[in-house]
């Protein structure tokens, strides 16, 4: 007979506590983002928009958290993949970085099982990174 441990699962008060320190990370460094949080599922747990924050970034934060959630993988780590010549291959944006990779999604790990997404969109993309760690840091 085998057994298996229950992982607790994404809970919109995770998804609120990673918003807020998102949003206080990006605060404190003087940048305005928004900020999506995903459950293992893809389904929205949360969405913060900041209408000071550069227009796209709604949308952004959006397509970094499914990139991350879907390839279990801090979108930071894929840009390089996904140039001409990488793993992956989508058209380039006036960023000359595709925009469903650049830094900010960043996957939500419990007990070592994939259970969500945070994207943030707004700042440079280190800058959207960092706060997106910061983030996942408040729940560890």
């Amino acid at each position: 007979m085998s057994t298996t441990t229950a992982i607790a699962p994404l809970t919109t008060e995770d998804a609120e506590v990673l918003v807020t320190a998102a949003r206080r990370a990006a605060e404190a460094a003087g940048v305005r983002v928004s900020v999506t949080i995903l459950d293992a599922g893809g389904h929205l747990l949360a969405f913060r928009r900041d209408d000071q924050a550069v227009l796209i970034s709604g949308e952004t934060s959006t397509r970094k958290a499914y990139t991350a959630l879907q390839l279990d993988s801090a979108t930071a780590d894929l840009v390089d993949a996904v140039q001409p010549g990488g793993l992956f291959h989508t058209l380039p944006t006036a960023l000359d970085r595709p925009l469903l990779f650049i830094a900010g999604g960043v996957p939500v790990h419990r007990d070592g099982r994939l259970i969500g997404a945070i994207g943030v969109g707004g700042g440079a993309p280190d800058q959207d990174h960092s706060f997106a760690a910061a983030a996942v840091e408040s729940i560890a």
